[in-house]
């Protein structure tokens, strides 16, 4: 038997010195008391602390790809809708691999697939990284999906989904006023049709530039926040484009849907509209007036461009803008959000912006403005491509949230 040369010894020991130290440093991370936090979120598993370890992340096939970085361990709760405080009793990690929705090529619903091994995406200096609670769709992820605007879309494959609500994990080194744990919800892509991010909100964790996000309002669930943002944003910057202002009065077509059932709060209840007409089918006029309709027409029976009275702003929600113009006021503005634009109607790209939110923040928690989430929702995960289907139908009423998330 071979004698181990003393120089080996002091490797091996100097090694397990090392190993030690580490232990410790890691050890000394995890909380010694259980932690009282607002926030729900779900509990990945834990591996040894043997196991954790640096890896090095770089693009390895045409479905996913790596990312340079570390695996981080976070204090995390089970994830529900609501924001009960829960407590926490042990350290989870960020994976490195998450749950997603993705599609590697353009074209129906059905070509979306389930991947449970796409790589997290990294976190930019000015981003942070959110775990993900409730999402929502947009009309604007079918058209991307169908390659609508491809020439200016990220490369595929996508992870969809613009809307989210959901609990910062990490920040950016840049990241200046949000933190691990905040309540956050926001559009994740600052302009829709610009080379929109190729990792969205439908998976278990995406990042954010933090100027897109703001605090959820401490009155709503994860839920109802998630169907917010692209829809309210949207709604605010086409009446502010279109001159809306406190004693005009203001015609919405589509009054039930996302962006419509927004249009008819913000201008009743923060522009100060002097009247609000709206339209929508037979069974939705009762919704229509309980967000502050003045006037609910139904469409089915009644042709809105044929009435007598005429408006200062007509917001088209559904691609009537031929009929738009024929209902607005000389010298007044139609804002045409899909379709073909007749003038004076007039089209925007919603710009995504987290202090927007924020100002509005006030008016959804003194419950001026309320989201409106589809009935048949929130659709699980796993329904996804059934939630898509819903949405296309043009029969949702509000927003189309999916929750939960894994």
């Amino acid at each position: 038997m071979h004698a181990v040369p003393r120089c080996h010894l002091q490797v091996r020991r100097a090694q397990s010195l090392r190993l030690v130290a580490m232990e410790a440093v890691l050890t000394s991370s995890i909380p010694s008391k259980t932690l009282s936090l607002p926030f729900p979120i779900q509990t990945p598993y834990l591996r040894p602390l043997s196991s954790i370890r640096s890896v090095s992340i770089r693009e390895r096939n045409s479905t996913t790809r790596r990312r340079a970085g570390r695996v981080h361990r976070i204090p995390l709760v089970r994830a529900s809708a609501s924001s009960s405080t829960e407590t926490v009793t042990a350290v989870s990690e960020i994976p490195a691999k998450m749950k997603a929705w993705v599609y590697g090529d353009y074209g129906a619903a059905d070509l979306l697939r389930f991947d449970e091994g796409v790589w997290v995406p990294e976190v930019k200096e000015d981003q942070v990284l959110i775990k993900v609670v409730a999402a929502a769709l947009n009309p604007v992820d079918c058209k991307r999906r169908q390659g609508k605007f491809k020439a200016t879309d990220s490369p595929l494959p996508t992870v969809p989904g613009y809307d989210v609500a959901g609990v910062v994990v990490k920040v950016g080194s840049q990241v200046k006023n949000l933190k691990v744990r905040d309540e956050v919800y926001g559009n994740i892509n600052e302009k829709a049709l610009e080379n929109p991010k190729q990792f969205g909100s439908l998976a278990e964790y995406t990042s954010v530039e933090e100027k897109l996000l703001a605090l959820k309002p401490k009155n709503i669930d994860f839920v109802q926040a998630a169907g917010l943002p692209l829809a309210i944003e949207t709604a605010n910057e086409g009446l502010e484009r279109s001159g809306f202002s406190a004693g005009k009065s203001i015609l919405v077509l589509g009054g039930a849907g996302g962006v419509g059932s927004l249009v008819i709060q913000l201008a009743k209840h923060v522009f100060g509209a002097s009247r609000v007409a709206a339209t929508a089918s037979t069974g939705k006029l009762d919704l229509l007036k309980s967000l502050g309709a003045d006037l609910a027409i139904d469409y089915t029976k009644e042709n809105f461009e044929e009435l007598p009275e005429k408006f200062d702003v007509v917001y088209d929600a559904v691609g009537q803008c031929d009929k738009a113009v024929k209902a607005v006021k000389e010298a007044g503005s139609v804002v045409a959000l899909t379709g073909a634009v007749t003038p004076p109607g007039f089209r925007f790209v919603v710009t995504s912006d987290g202090a927007v939110l924020s100002k509005l923040n006030t008016f959804i928690e003194d419950g001026k403005i309320k989201p409106v989430v589809d009935p048949k929702g929130p659709f699980p995960f796993s329904k996804l491509v059934e939630a898509f289907t819903h949405l296309e139908s043009g029969r949702a009423t509000g927003k189309v949230v999916i929750h939960p998330i894994p």
